[in-house]
């Protein structure tokens, strides 16, 4: 059963362990959570669907707060530890910023004191030690008596928030970097609402119309 977010969106329920998606009120209570260092990454997974190689990647200059948007223009390999291209043209891309996660950016440029170079890095070059941060979120997570996430199912938490708020297949597609919007209805497509129902009662208004005009 699909369960509801706090504005009151019913959010698909999404099966199996790799795609697991958590309510807005558990995403709310896992960053609240995190250490302060580790919040603004994890935010930026859950509400813009990003994957971890272009978390590491991303630059301050790819974020345009005042636009509300950031752009995603290269990834981070974190075992040959070098930038890398995406893999597709669709992966360089532009993804709105919702305000929850401009709130999130905002107070994370004014904690690190730094407004150029990477945005979540060690340094304005160097990028975050993935592994690090991720035994220090699991840890806070199992203090608070949370259930841990992993990037792949904060994007898979971002891709279900898209759909339940209305944000049709392409554009979808688009903000997740999919090569083809036949990727993400393949991925996502049972989570769109209403696909049958609503196909159902198109044609039946087509035919009726249509036998209208031929009578």
């Amino acid at each position: 059963m699909p369960w509801r977010s706090r504005f009151g969106v019913e959010l698909p329920a999404v099966r199996g362990k790799r795609d697991r998606v958590v309510s807005v009120e558990e995403a709310d209570a896992l960053l609240a959570a995190l250490p302060d260092e580790d919040r603004a990454a994890w935010a930026t997974a859950f509400f813009a669907g990003l994957r971890r190689g272009e978390l590491l990647a991303l630059r301050w200059e790819d974020v345009d707060l005042p636009a509300g948007v950031l752009r995603v223009e290269r990834g981070y390999d974190d075992k040959a530890r070098e930038f890398i291209e995406p893999k597709s043209r669709a992966g360089r891309r532009t993804v709105p910023i919702a305000a929850v996660l401009r709130e999130f950016l905002i107070a994370h440029r004014l904690r690190s004191g730094r407004g150029e170079g990477l945005v979540f890095g060690a340094s304005a070059s160097d990028p975050f030690d993935y592994w690090t941060s991720k035994r220090r979120t699991e840890r806070a997570w199992k203090a608070a008596g949370l259930a841990a996430v992993g990037m792949h199912e904060a994007r898979h938490t971002f891709a279900s928030l898209m759909i339940a708020a209305g944000v049709n297949a392409k554009a979808l597609s688009t903000y997740m970097g999919h090569s083809s919007v036949t990727i993400t209805y393949d991925r996502y497509g049972h989570l769109m609402p209403g696909n049958e129902e609503e196909a159902a009662v198109l044609l039946d208004a087509y035919l009726a119309k249509a036998r209208a005009v031929g009578g």
